[in-house]
């Protein structure tokens, strides 16, 4: 045995076996609170064994209407008068005072299983808290500095959920449906509507965000505003919206509920208060914003949760994708292509994420939680992942992923009418950045001359070989792809991929009999054809990362489209830690020496080994300044194409979007 040879993989396989140790178990993002996040907690006392109370600011407000007795001994009557002192006389701190007794009355009612009853009083909680954050009446004395203003917030959106759980539980959270909530005072008719590019038979169920706890993600990103944030779980495929076959089954998505009136109530004391509202259920991805009585007003949204929500999903969990695709690509070859993961909005640039080998599109989890947090990222951007089968060599997934990117674009796009899907960024890990990168590349006669110096008119074969064979060794770059980002990617190789491995890859790992057979066929029918068959003879996409591999310095000197840009992000891993005394210098699998290139816009080093490259902060926030850097060019080149104004601003308002139909 070549001893240098041994001692180079037994180093890799002592590096793979620390890397991979915290990967291989299986995560859980979420896990199940005791009781629902509430932040009215503290303030009205509602973890106490006496039972809620008003707040001390409420009560002291009832002591001088000589109200606070009462809230004891008969709180209806209570509630009563100070509907009544408020109606002869309708002040800010009176309408949340009421707020906050209904929803006090409504947990009281409730915990006596009293439903009917407390989903009245839920509602005129929510009511009241509408009136004192919106009402013009109160315009002159609101205050935005008085912490009255957020606890308003807060109970409004509290008690909005309080009602929304009652609702759902009797199975009437249904979008396009109405339903009444009646009181002796008021009657509010709820319309149920979704806003955004999700229609009203997107949606199977709602789950509550604050059910859960946040654990396998390091960062829960909550914006902060009016609304209820759930969990809108997918309904299967739409056969009248084009892109809902890219959609993952059991896909969650952020969702947050708000209820707005939208007729001015009735304010006679002798007639019942009637108050049509809708109860919407905003897409926070699309905006953060909605406008309530002519103000801008922001959504509570949580985006990390049913991200979670999501991967805990038991269909996902159970496919299993990352080994399956590793060791029998078949086995995985009808889950391949092209996933959206949220609403397709033909206005925003997709960015495209390609994972590695022996991975999924889980392990982009990190980032793209990150960068949908940022605002300026996701009213630009839409996030894609590409699924492929990881066992065969690197540029079979090429060529499918070409492939499947020109059939997405045709179902989605199909008169290529949205200029933002033309401004693609592909973002690839590890091999996925050799894939992605291919999509880039003119193949000219570079890569066929690898195998031979002859004519491929020459190649004995039948049709549908032929198309196969070409396929892969001849392409365009796709026009659509504006930019490529390539993170721990083996631009030359690894070291990894030595005898013994790719030795120990071919037992292992099972590729499709009717590839083989194709392969084998065409060298038997070709005698003396071929120079080198080494794209036709390697076999796994372990033996497709070999540095002796003839592809990947043709790949380095392929003409390029020259639209494009690149950029690359390297993991050095810090000489102190223990990984990096058992491997060369690089992220522990792919050396520095092939990870790093000359030919890039920009190229970064980070601390990380090669499974955590793409997660780390510096890589994410590296993404983050590359988006924008693109989001302004692209802008740029638009405004130079239609004459727009230097002095207009950047970015480029969003043109409205034409729903598909049905939505």
């Amino acid at each position: 045995m070549n001893r240098s040879l041994y001692r180079r993989t037994a180093r890799w396989l002592f590096a793979l076996l620390i890397i991979s140790a915290g990967g291989c178990a299986s995560t859980s993002y979420l896990s199940v609170r005791k009781s629902p996040r509430n932040p009215l907690t503290g303030t009205l006392n509602l973890a106490s064994l006496n039972g809620p109370k008003p707040s001390q600011r409420t009560e002291n407000l009832l002591q001088r209407y000589d109200l606070y007795e009462q809230v004891k001994d008969a709180p209806a009557d209570a509630l009563q008068g100070l509907q009544q002192e408020n109606r002869a006389e309708p002040t800010l701190e009176k309408t949340y005072a009421l707020a906050e007794l209904s929803y006090v009355l409504g947990k009281r009612a409730q915990a006596k299983g009293k439903t009917s009853k407390a989903l009245e009083l839920y509602s005129g909680a929510v009511s009241q808290a509408y009136l004192y954050l919106f009402s013009p009446q109160f315009d002159t004395s609101r205050s935005y500095y008085d912490p009255q203003f957020r606890k308003a917030c807060d109970l409004y959106n509290t008690a909005l959920e309080e009602l929304l759980r009652i609702v759902n539980a009797e199975g009437r959270l249904q979008p396009g449906e109405t339903y009444t909530l009646e009181s002796g005072e008021h009657r509010i008719d709820v319309r149920i509507v979704t806003r955004g590019l999700w229609g009203n038979r997107a949606f199977d169920r709602f789950e509550f965000v604050s059910d859960y706890r946040v654990q396998g993600l390091q960062h829960r990103h909550v914006n902060y505003g009016l609304g209820v944030p759930l969990i809108a779980v997918r309904r299967g495929d739409d056969t009248e919206d084009p892109a809902s076959s890219f959609y993952p089954r059991g896909m969650s998505v952020p969702v947050t509920a708000i209820l707005r009136a939208v007729e001015r109530p009735c304010l006679s004391p002798d007639e019942q208060q009637v108050v049509a509202c809708a109860l919407e259920l905003q897409d926070p991805l699309a905006s953060g914003v909605v406008d309530i009585a002519g103000r801008f007003v922001p959504l509570q949204s949580d985006l990390t949760t049913p991200l979670g929500f999501y991967l805990d999903n038991p269909e996902f969990r159970n496919a299993n994708v990352a080994t399956a695709g590793l060791l029998n690509p078949n086995q995985t070859s009808h889950l391949r292509g092209l996933y959206m993961l949220e609403a397709f909005d033909p206005r925003k640039i997709p960015v495209l994420m390609v994972h590695g080998l022996w991975s999924s599109p889980e392990t982009w989890t990190e980032m793209m939680n990150d960068l949908r947090a940022l605002p300026e990222i996701r009213d630009r951007y839409q996030f894609w992942t590409y699924l492929y089968p990881t066992g065969q060599p690197f540029w079979i997934s090429a060529a499918q992923m070409r492939e499947d990117l020109a059939k997405t674009r045709q179902m989605v796009d199909p008169n290529r009418r949205w200029e933002s899907l033309d401004q693609m960024v592909l973002i690839g890990h590890s091999m996925g950045g050799l894939v992605s990168r291919m999509q880039t590349l003119e193949s000219g006669e570079d890569f066929w001359r690898i195998l031979t110096d002859r004519s491929f008119d020459e190649l004995q074969a039948d049709d549908e070989t032929r198309e196969r064979l070409a396929s892969t060794i001849f392409f365009e770059p796709n026009p659509s792809v504006r930019r490529v980002i390539t993170i721990g990617t083996p631009h030359r190789g690894s070291y990894f991929a030595n005898d013994y491995t790719r030795w120990l890859g071919r037992k292992l790992i099972t590729l499709p009999t009717s590839l083989v057979q194709v392969k084998t066929r065409v060298i038997r029918e070709n005698p003396d054809f071929f120079n080198n068959t080494e794209l036709l003879t390697v076999t796994t996409s372990i033996d497709s990362l070999s540095p002796d591999s003839p592809v990947l310095p043709v790949m380095l000197s392929s003409k390029r489209s020259p639209s494009v840009t690149y950029h690359n992000i390297v993991g050095v891993i810090s000489k102190n830690k223990l990984l990096a005394r058992v491997s060369e210098k690089g992220d522990g699998v792919v050396p520095y020496s092939s990870a790093h290139l000359d030919d890039v816009d920009s190229e970064i080093v980070v601390d990380a080994d090669h499974l955590t490259v793409h997660q780390h902060p510096r890589s994410i926030l590296e993404v983050r300044r590359i988006l924008l850097q693109h989001s302004a060019e692209m802008y740029a080149e638009t405004a130079r194409r239609i004459a727009i104004p230097a002095a207009y601003g950047s970015p480029l308002p969003l043109p409205p979007v034409v729903p598909a139909a049905g939505r």
